[in-house]
């Protein structure tokens, strides 16, 4: 068995020589080829050799050929040293055109509505790629907190706040006060407002995480008033919830910036006092490329002044 150091390891310059040799048939043509001399030539050959324990080329007066170990790594070498120089010719690009990319997080429905516009806007401004992961807020914030992403979006309760941590630095864009979604045909539907009391047999559909912000809220009042809310579904996916609730299955908690105005649904305010939603924009308290900040006044902006 062959061991190795940490540091013992094929270098590109070594298959390059390995091909060299192979497109030009003998050291002497692949030293002049690639601007070397034939010792430095050998010695490579020789060390790449020595750390794989094969033959890898055979030479005599006519030149040299590569044995059949040889040509098969010189077929991987090939592919090797391509993605290698397209590597380089990536990262120069980007160091010249003052190209970074950045990795934001977010939750479904403002994502869909903030995240496009405010992008198109900070491309504009600067040159910049911009990778999306969608998540719930626990989600977006484990991610940050392990270094995967750069900034995302976030909902919690004002009165029942779930992210409130030294290592974040927040800054809040939207406070909107939750609704109860219900069914076009809904009895309901033409009401001001509607009593939660009077669904306590509703069903509702409910966040797949129960630490979720719309599940406490909707558990708290529930409690307060003496029933469990029973639960038909839990998903985040919005197109599944407003179906549902399209439908007079459930109901649910929703945000009003969260509601599909192509479904058959109602947003209607509560007898009761449902919690504020807060949705910010959440960064790690470390330095951050200058897109980051770029981004956050272009989100500020944008709700200050929303597109008609």
């Amino acid at each position: 068995m062959m061991t190795h150091s940490l540091y013992d390891v094929i270098q590109p310059q070594q298959l390059r020589i390995l091909v060299a040799i192979r497109d030009c048939g003998s050291l002497t043509a692949a030293a002049a080829a690639l601007g070397y001399g034939v010792p430095t030539i050998a010695h490579h050959l020789a060390s790449l050799e020595r750390h794989l324990d094969a033959r890898l080329v055979e030479r005599d007066r006519r030149g040299a050929r590569l044995t059949a170990l040889g040509a098969v790594l010189v077929e991987e070498a090939v592919h090797i040293l391509a993605r290698l120089e397209q590597a380089e010719r990536l990262v120069a690009t980007q160091r010249d055109q003052g190209l970074s990319t950045i990795r934001l997080g977010t939750f479904a429905s403002m994502g869909s509505q903030l995240l496009p516009r405010a992008i198109r806007e900070l491309r504009a401004r600067m040159s910049v790629q911009v990778e999306v992961v969608e998540a719930e807020p626990t989600g977006v914030v484990e991610l940050l907190r392990a270094g995967e992403l750069h900034a995302g979006l976030i909902y919690d309760s004002v009165d029942d706040p779930a992210f409130t941590s030294s290592d974040l630095r927040m800054h809040v864009l939207l406070e909107e006060r939750y609704r109860v979604l219900v069914a076009s045909s809904s009895p309901y539907a033409d009401t001001a407002e509607v009593d939660i009391a009077e669904l306590a047999h509703a069903d509702w559909v409910c966040s797949r995480h129960e630490s979720e912000t719309s599940d406490r809220v909707l558990r708290r009042v529930c409690h307060t008033l003496g029933f469990e809310p029973r639960v038909l579904m839990r998903t985040d996916d919005l197109n599944m919830i407003h179906g549902l609730v399209a439908e007079g299955l459930a109901c649910t908690v929703v945000a009003p910036s969260a509601v599909d105005t192509r479904f058959a649904v109602r947003a209607l305010a509560a007898v009761q006092d449902l919690d504020l939603r807060r949705t910010s924009f959440v960064r790690p308290k470390t330095p951050a490329p200058r897109a980051i900040a770029e981004l956050q006044d272009i989100l500020v902006d944008m709700l200050a002044s929303p597109a008609d």
